[in-house]
Parts: structure tokens; C-alpha cells; sequence
């Protein structure tokens, strides 16, 4: 298995070649040269697997420069009943027949992005140890990719994690969670500004070889190929789950806002899952759906990014979109190259026009949006009914999903996070506070330890250098 470019300007690499990197060379994002295809015979003997057996199956298809006996130990590390609660790992509840939520939020942070980051840190724990070298993780978060990356890498021997968020925009458990953490290698940067200045600094600096070269920067966000291909397995297990037979086809609804978790679902579509659907669903910040009703794509000056009750979705330039387009421009490097220098300029493309807009639809993707007021209504409706709980994200979801649910076809909606995460709409949506789980009673009330930074490049580089002349 080897890894190119999206942008077409990165010879062929290895898994372990791409695993410590963030952006490849020219920009672009690392894709594999073609997608492992599953057999009927497979589908049908993965059928019966334990969740790290599963995963063992399908990540050893993408990873074959680590022995297969070391991805073996490394992956049964990860998933465990003492870190994910139950050998279940991702347990499929059932809303009412033919309506499901994955429980993907059982992790050490509540949220479905411990799923992959916990196997990322173990990884990258893994590699240095054979280099002897160090890594300086840079990330941005919106809410939830933050505590889940420091959670996996706090304490950690040789790994710094120097994480941005957009200053008094998660929600109070998202920050308390973030920044109460007071392992010395876990530097929390809160920026004066919203999600998409968070991450343009990340690309910024992973566009700026010499410095990323001498400080050793690696990302943990979803632009990280190991972050996708952690998450295609669960859509494997969450299928498996809600049919009887691989000859049934099940529509997956994934609350999305940097396109990572349902380009996993995209992939595991690619390599023959039997996925009728991929519904994309957003909150208010709804460039993504506007694409796929429009075939515009018009990413949002930071400006008119609206601050949301699931804000982890406030996002308007989807990083992870362009590993999708690369795929339904025919895999044209050239092509995807020209269409991101405008991106990159903050303008729009338009493929309204063009085949390709018409092709979208055999590739199963269909999308809505969602509201404040919508989203409140599906839990509350959730609850009433179903007598389950649900964030706000994952009631987006649902909204989405079941506007566009068939009859005879499952339909899974992705879980985001835990209720607890998001107290304030919860208390509007039913009138009382969710219940906490144990260990996270005062979270709010504990010190927290972050500096602040306007969006700067520059700034957030010198910050970075200084820190890295303290050992870790």
C-alpha cells in the first residue's frame, strides 16, 4: 500500500512515512493509490469479529510496513473495556426498528474522536520509540479533537501537543475538559478568533517545510490519513450490527463539519460496504450541504462562521472535502490542484455545470441542515420517545437523517458526543441537566492552564519554538 498526494506532487509513500506528517509537500492531503477491495467471503467471515479483531482486518490492508504481529498488539492496546467501557467498543442502540445510533462516545473524552486517537497516540508512541526522535503535534479543535488528542498523548515520552481552539467558543465542559489538564506537555492555545483562523494556522505552519522540518511538527486533526482509516472500521462494525445478511444495504447519517468521520464512511463505501446513503448533516454552517444540493462550494470569511449550540460542526472550509473531490474529479490531481488555488484564496468553485456534479449520486451522498431550534426539538422528541438522550450533534444527525430515511433500509445515525458535554441545551431541550459520569463531577471548577494568542502565524511559531527548548 502506498500513499500520493491529492495534489499530485508527492511520490509515492508508506504508511509510517506519512503517519508523523500532516500536509504532504505540495499542500495536498495523503490518499492511497487505490482502495483495498472486500470480497463477499470477507465481508462475511469480518461478520462475527470482536471489534479489535475487525479492526486488525481492515487497518492491516492500509498498514503493511508495520509486522502484522506489532499492528496486532498496538490495536488491542487501543480498544480495550477499561478505556472504551465495554469489549463492545462502538455498541449499536436501537431507537425503534430501522433507526439506530453507534455509540462511538465511550472513550476517555465522551466523544466519537477518541475512537482514532487513541489508536493515533499509540502509534506515534510506537514509531518514535524505534527513531528515538521527537514529535510536536500541532492541531486545531472546534471542541472535541483537542481534549481527545491530549487525552491520548498526555505524558507521553518525546510528544508535545500544542493544541488551538477558538477563545470562548466550546462549550464550558469542552474547554474545562481542554484546559484543566496540567501535563507539562500539553500546551493549550486559545485564539482570538473562530475555528477556520485555528486551522489555517495549522496549514500555515505545515506549508513552512524548514520550520516544520526543524521542530518537528506532525498533526493529529483529520487531515491525518491514520485518523480516517481508524474510522472506517467502525462503520464496518455499526453495519454488521444493524443487519443479518451482507446482502442488505444500511444509509449511514454523519453530523458533519471537516468532512473527516464521513470521508471514513466515503472509503469503507469504496471498498465495497454495502452503504445505500452517506447523509451529510450540518448545523447553521452549512457549506457542505450547500454543496451537495448545489455543486457550489463556498467556503465562509471567518466572519460569517456562526457560533452554534454543536460547535464542533462551526466550521466553513471542510479539510478533509478535498480527499472526496479528488476522488469524484477521477482521481485528477491536476485538476483538484487548480480548484484548491481558490480555495486557498478564500473564493469558491462551481461544478454545477460540470459531469461531475451529476456524479455525486453514485457515490450515495445526500445532505440537509439543521438549526437551534431544530436541533432541540430532536432531542427532546428523542428522549420522549425513544427514552434516550442525545447531543446536539448528534441530533443534527438525526434531524437530517430521518428526513431522508427509506423504508427497508436501516438507517444508523454516527453519535458525536455525550449530552453532558452540552448541559446548557440539554437543560432547554428537557428541562433538566444530563447526568455525569463518574470522574467528571467539577470539571469546570478545576484550574485550567492555557495562554491566549491572536491569530497570528508568527506569533503561534515563536510560541512553539520557545516551548520547544524545554524537555519533555
Amino acid at each position: 500500500m502506498r500513499y500520493i498526494s491529492t495534489r499530485g506532487g508527492m511520490p509515492p509513500k508508506s504508511f509510517s512515512e506519512i503517519l508523523l506528517s500532516g500536509l504532504s509537500p505540495d499542500g495536498g492531503l495523503a490518499i492511497p493509490e487505490a482502495y483495498p477491495q472486500i470480497t463477499t467471503t470477507e465481508l462475511n467471515a469480518w461478520r462475527s469479529l470482536s471489534y479489535p479483531a475487525l479492526a486488525f482486518e481492515i487497518l492491516s490492508r492500509f498498514v503493511d510496513d508495520i509486522p502484522a504481529d506489532d499492528l496486532r498488539a498496538i490495536i488491542n492496546q487501543t480498544y480495550t473495556p477499561e478505556i472504551f467501557g465495554s469489549a463492545d467498543t462502538t455498541p449499536l442502540k436501537t431507537l425503534e426498528p430501522g433507526l439506530h445510533i453507534l455509540g462511538l462516545s465511550n472513550g476517555p473524552t465522551l466523544a466519537f474522536k477518541d475512537i482514532a486517537m487513541q489508536l493515533l497516540g499509540n502509534l506515534f508512541q510506537y514509531q518514535l520509540e524505534k527513531t528515538g526522535d521527537e514529535l510536536n503535534i500541532l492541531g486545531a479543535t472546534s471542541g472535541d479533537t483537542g481534549s481527545s488528542a491530549e487525552y491520548a498523548m498526555r505524558g507521553k515520552h518525546g510528544i508535545r501537543v500544542f493544541m488551538l481552539s477558538p477563545l470562548g467558543k466550546m462549550s464550558r465542559f469542552q474547554t474545562a475538559q481542554m484546559f484543566s489538564l496540567q501535563d507539562k506537555n500539553i500546551f493549550n492555545i486559545a485564539i482570538r478568533g473562530v475555528f477556520d483562523d485555528c486551522q489555517d494556522i495549522v496549514k500555515a505552519v505545515s506549508n513552512d517545510h524548514a520550520f516544520k522540518q526543524a521542530h518537528r511538527i506532525g498533526t493529529v486533526n483529520s487531515i491525518n490519513w491514520a485518523r480516517i482509516v481508524a474510522q472506517v472500521v467502525y462503520y464496518f462494525k455499526g453495519y454488521f450490527a444493524a443487519t443479518k445478511s451482507n446482502d442488505e444495504q444500511v444509509s449511514f447519517a454523519v453530523p458533519s463539519g471537516n468532512f473527516g468521520n464521513i470521508c471514513a464512511g466515503h472509503v469503507a463505501r469504496m471498498m465495497g460496504l454495502p452503504i445505500k446513503h452517506l447523509i451529510l448533516a450540518t448545523n447553521e454552517n452549512d457549506v457542505l450541504d450547500e454543496f451537495f444540493r448545489t455543486g457550489i462550494y463556498r467556503p465562509r470569511t471567518t466572519t460569517e462562521t456562526q457560533h452554534t449550540s454543536s460547535p464542533s460542526m462551526d466550521i466553513s472550509k471542510a479539510s478533509n472535502f478535498e480527499r472526496f473531490i479528488f476522488d469524484l474529479t477521477g482521481r485528477n490531481a491536476q485538476q483538484v490542484k487548480e480548484l484548491w488555488s481558490a480555495v486557498d484564496k478564500g473564493n469558491a468553485f462551481d461544478l454545477s455545470q460540470t459531469p461531475l456534479f451529476a456524479k455525486i449520486q453514485d457515490y450515495g451522498f445526500v445532505s440537509g441542515s439543521s438549526s437551534h431550534a431544530a436541533r432541540i426539538a430532536t432531542i427532546r422528541d428523542i428522549y420522549q420517545r425513544c427514552h434516550v438522550l442525545v447531543d446536539t450533534h448528534t441530533a443534527d444527525g438525526l434531524k437530517v437523517g430521518q428526513a431522508h430515511r427509506e423504508a427497508d433500509v436501516p438507517l444508523i445515525c454516527l453519535e458525536t458526543a455525550l449530552p453532558v458535554k452540552f448541559a446548557e441545551s440539554i437543560q432547554e431541550a428537557i428541562g433538566r441537566e444530563p447526568e455525569r459520569p463518574a470522574g467528571f463531577e467539577n470539571l469546570e471548577d478545576l484550574p485550567q492552564r492555557y495562554v491566549v494568542k491572536d491569530a497570528d502565524v508568527k506569533v503561534v511559531k515563536g510560541y512553539i519554538d520557545e516551548q520547544c527548548k524545554i524537555s519533555v
